[in-house]
């Protein structure tokens, strides 16, 4: 059963008030680069969308994965569009939706949510906290990507998840639902830490 991982990487990082969160750095690594590390070591084939002129692809240098060219204005939707067709081009019977700015997100929570995903493969499988709210990742199966290509917007696939809502799969602590989006959060982040 083959799998794929999508890292949307196009946003602006609009609330890090002229910071790239995605480049800052964790243990010496830009986030985004040990996100996608993560993620190729699952054995999955991992695709990162962003604009090709972005300053972000040096962060990924030397990295097995593929680049997928987006218009980052419009939002969720068109990394999710890209991230459907290349999945879809590659065969695969699963996309998983991993948010690079969740630095808490393991090889290890990602491998355990494909095997809960591998139980049920028709029907969605997304992330929760320990207490059940649901977070991120989120894994697509291969039916639905025909519905990926008429997302429009920053809404991401709420409307595919509401329609086919999915199954539950809880990871420890917090780690489902925190992303460093603000100077704060990373702050805060990196007192726990």
């Amino acid at each position: 059963m083959s799998r794929a991982i999508l890292l949307p990487a196009a946003g602006a990082s609009s609330r890090m008030r002229g910071r790239d969160k995605l480049l800052k750095e964790v243990d010496g690594v830009a986030l985004l680069r040990r996100s996608a590390m993560r993620a190729l070591a699952t054995g999955a084939a991992v695709a990162v969308t962003l604009p090709l002129a972005s300053a972000r692809i040096a962060a990924l240098d030397g990295l097995r994965l593929t680049l997928l060219d987006i218009d980052a204005t419009e939002g969720m939707a068109a990394s999710l569009r890209a991230g459907g067709a290349w999945a879809e081009g590659l065969g695969t019977s699963a996309l998983m939706i991993a948010l690079p700015d969740m630095p808490d997100i393991t090889t290890d929570d990602m491998t355990a949510l494909f095997a809960a995903h591998d139980l049920a493969p028709a029907t969605p499988l997304r992330a929760t906290t320990e207490d059940g709210r649901p977070g991120h990742p989120v894994i697509l199966p291969q039916a639905v990507f025909p519905a990926v290509q008429r997302l429009s917007g920053d809404q991401g696939a709420r409307a595919i998840l509401a329609d086919l809502p999915p199954r539950l799969h809880s990871l420890p602590g917090q780690r489902a639902l925190t992303d460093l989006d603000t100077p704060e959060a990373w702050t805060a982040w990196r007192e726990q830490s």
